[in-house]
């Protein structure tokens, strides 16, 4: 319509002008001008620079950014103007970030992997994630002094009370104002002043304590953009682009300090675009029923926003059309859309590896791949997590048997000895938001680097906590939201698993047994919020036979980030942590592993459904990788598989 009445517009001025004697086109030069303006983002790449799969040791056309810098050779093609902005989460997530950092590890004047790639493809400007703090920051500014780009992040302070009582030194430079010489539609130049900002979780001062405390505090995401926005406009910005590292949250503040507000910051006055990330999902996207949100044009409250889910399966594409009017810049069209690298419906390779890329990592990708196929120990049974969320799992009581090994050893002679110990472990590959390929499936035999990397994700260091009884029942009663509630007496289909919850924080505590009834409402929402006061999911929670009490004192072996308030479990918040362990849950496998030499994976059982009176159908999704082994489990069925990739099955939570 606008495009109309411009037309229209010409139309009447330029016979107006005929009339006159003045040439036709003098019109359009009158006309204001308008630059077409494309912004490109990736995020959450966790390293993944080619398209490799370590856990599997195979190629793969589903994740790298080997692949996406084909979209992003492309989408500038297209285009006369445009700027690359990536949103964090670069430097951690997969074997190769754990190589660099910790294997052979940075040297000062060496520039890490991840910015001999990025560097080849011309980045703008990025922004530092929550995993980027997970080596430590001695680690991290050695990192970005390789970047050939600028990193902004507007919400990281330095902790120096003793010299500044109001900790309002900035760690990292909070913005900057890129001068960006961009050609309008009529194939005239202008100077366009971009201003970047970024943002991050304030909770990696508890995801990340031990790196960060001390050094480094966080303010609140809205409170800092509200500060810096305004100064970056009386700077000349003409156009603001926002990287919070955050995912959509809450649609009105509750405490502040949230982990996800990019909901709120959109609206924050006289930003322009948001780019964001954190959560894996892809915006815009189906899927998205709230206010002030529209997910077909990718706005949110109106402003242009994108979010192109993780391991750059996508490229994130905001066009924004900019007119001159008063001599200021103003956004006056957008369209977002996420492009992906592979269709999971036909399982095809949309773009091929751009192998620049490719070769411009080889040498710590080939010495990666060398160092995952180092052997650790044995398995008697394969091992795989196809049914983590619906069955006790061999693939967790690894990891919780390990964590308890280690801190069995390291009680021994402490006031901390005779107490129980219990272990916490979580499905981290569990197929959801990442996709049906993500599970551990580990054959029978010989267990390598690659497959610890494959049971336990993340670089956590161990920690145990001392908590009372009560706080394991409210435990595993905040563990439980992973369940829709079912209904006995419906007859339709009912999905067991809620997909909003992550199924990182479905903690399974071994040393106790356990059932969970899902006839309960959950007491917890996602977020550690009471929602069902009343509720009471777990039940028959016993100690070696006997009822646990609420006044018992229990050891629970977990790790950094659950142990400091990860994940906003009760009775978690750093303040009860009695074992401060700086080995990493992955080199304690490691060593469990290579002692025992040869394991049996077979989980113990120690928690279940509580069976329930009729006859519901209750469905879950997981691999299509799975059928064979469902087939030899009684209570389970292989129903059909779905268009996402996934495949759908049947439980039998009926009373025999």
């Amino acid at each position: 319509m606008k495009k109309q009445r411009i037309a229209l517009t010409s139309v009447l001025g330029a016979s107006m002008l005929v009339s006159a004697a003045v040439p036709a086109f003098a019109a359009s030069t009158n006309a204001s001008p308008v630059v077409k303006l494309r912004l490109l983002e990736t995020t959450d790449i966790h390293e993944n620079l080619v398209n490799y799969d370590y856990y599997k040791d195979n190629a793969t056309d589903e994740f790298g950014l080997a692949k996406t810098a084909t979209l992003i050779n492309n989408a500038r093609k297209e285009v006369k103007n445009s700027l690359l902005f990536d949103n964090g989460d670069l430097l951690q997530g997969n074997p190769l970030g754990d190589y660099v950092a910790k294997v052979d590890p940075l040297k000062a004047g060496q520039i890490h992997p991840a910015y001999k790639a990025m560097n080849l493809l011309q980045y703008d400007a990025g922004n530092v994630g929550n995993h980027e703090f997970n080596y430590g920051l001695d680690f991290l500014q050695n990192s970005l002094k390789g970047a050939k780009f600028p990193y902004v992040n507007a919400n990281v302070y330095v902790d120096d009370k003793d010299k500044n009582p109001n900790n309002d030194k900035n760690y990292f430079t909070p913005y900057q104002i890129i001068e960006k010489t961009v050609t309008d539609e009529n194939g005239k130049t202008h100077k366009l002043k971009v201003g970047v900002i970024g943002f991050v979780p304030p909770q990696i001062m508890q995801w990340d304590k031990t790196n960060l405390d001390g050094k480094v505090i966080t303010k609140d995401i809205i409170e800092s953009a509200k500060k810096f926005i305004p100064e970056m406009k009386a700077k000349g910005a003409d156009l603001i682009v926002a990287l919070p590292h955050s995912g959509i949250g809450p649609v009105e503040s509750q405490s502040g300090m949230e982990e996800n507000a990019t909901y709120l910051l959109s609206k924050v006055p006289g930003i322009d675009a948001i780019m964001y990330g954190h959560t894996h999902i892809v915006f815009p996207g189906p899927g998205y029923n709230v206010p002030g949100i529209d997910a077909t044009k990718g706005t949110i409250n109106g402003v242009a926003a994108v979010q192109p889910g993780f391991w750059g399966d996508h490229l994130g594409v905001i066009d924004l059309t900019l007119t001159k009017e008063n001599g200021k810049w103003k956004v006056t069209d957008s369209q977002s859309v996420a492009r992906p690298i592979y269709d999971k419906a036909t399982k095809k390779a949309l773009v091929d590896a751009d192998q620049k890329i490719v070769d411009a990592v080889k040498t710590e990708h080939e010495a990666t791949v060398k160092w995952v196929r180092s052997a650790v120990g044995n398995t008697t049974s394969p091992i795989y997590s196809f049914f983590a969320l619906v069955q006790d799992d061999p693939s967790i009581q690894i990891v919780t048997n390990a964590q308890k090994w280690f801190v069995e050893k390291n009680v021994k002679g402490t006031e901390l000895e005779g107490l129980p110990i219990l272990s916490a472990g979580a499905p981290f590959k569990a197929g959801g938001r990442n996709g049906a390929s993500y599970y551990t499936n580990i054959p029978a035999g010989t267990i390598a680097l690659k497959n610890v990397s494959d049971l336990y994700v993340y670089p956590n260091t161990l920690k145990a906590v001392k908590v009372s009884g009560a706080t394991v029942k409210e435990w595993l009663e905040m563990s439980a939201g992973q369940f829709n509630q079912i209904d006995p007496n419906k007859k339709e289909e009912q999905a067991l698993v809620n997909n909003d919850f992550p199924t990182y924080n479905y903690d399974v505590l071994d040393g106790v047994t356990y059932q969970i009834d899902v006839t309960q409402p959950a007491k917890y929402d996602k977020d550690g919020k009471v929602v069902n006061e009343k509720a009471n999911r777990i039940k028959d929670l016993s100690y070696n036979g006997k009822p646990v009490t609420a006044d018992q004192n229990f050891l629970v072996v977990t790790n950094n980030y659950r142990a400091s308030g990860g994940g906003h479990f009760p009775g978690l918040d750093g303040k009860n942590i009695v074992i401060d362990s700086q080995d990493e849950n992955r080199q304690v496998i490691i060593n469990y592993l290579l002692e025992q030499k040869t394991i049996n994976p077979a989980a113990d059982n120690n928690w279940s459904f509580a069976p329930i009176q009729g006859a519901p159908v209750v469905t879950f999704e997981t691999s299509p990788d799975a059928k064979a082994y469902a087939e030899k489990i009684p209570a389970l069925k292989y129903v059909s598989t779905l268009e996402s990739g996934f495949a759908k099955y049947q439980i039998n939570l009926s009373k025999k």
